[in-house]
């Protein structure tokens, strides 16, 4: 009886290995309590989920989209934005508050030399 049910489903489901997953992971839902929506004949868990997507009394696009849901480990949620970032180059912004620390070579030359070289402790471990 399987064998015609699958021949059903096929005009439903297009592709026989998507088939297949459709109707284990209904399976799966059924073993785990999920309510049947077809009488179970003292059919298996496959069957009955073969027998639902044949029937069409539980739709293939919505147990796929549930499959797929089943598998993700991290779900994106879109979050707006807290505020509005300004675009560069926005010519309504006023650049003239804007104020750089101006440095000439002569100070970063005499900033530099006061500077302290590393310890050579670590070329005398090698040697």
């Amino acid at each position: 009886m399987a064998r015609v049910t699958v021949e059903d489903c096929i005009e439903k489901v297009d592709n026989r290995f998507e088939l297949v997953l459709l109707a284990a992971h209904r399976a799966r839902m059924i073993s785990s309590g999920a309510p049947l929506t077809v009488d179970r004949d003292r059919d298996k868990n496959t069957v009955v989920s073969l027998r639902e997507i044949a029937e069409e009394t539980i739709s293939p696009d919505d147990l796929k989209e549930d499959y797929i849901h089943s598998l993700q480990k991290h779900v994106d949620v879109d979050e707006p934005e807290a505020e509005q970032v300004p675009l560069i180059g926005n010519s309504s912004s006023d650049d003239s508050s804007v104020e750089f620390d101006r440095m000439t070579e002569e100070d970063l030359l005499r900033g530099l030399e006061g500077l302290v070289p590393p310890s050579s402790s670590a070329d005398d471990d090698h040697d």
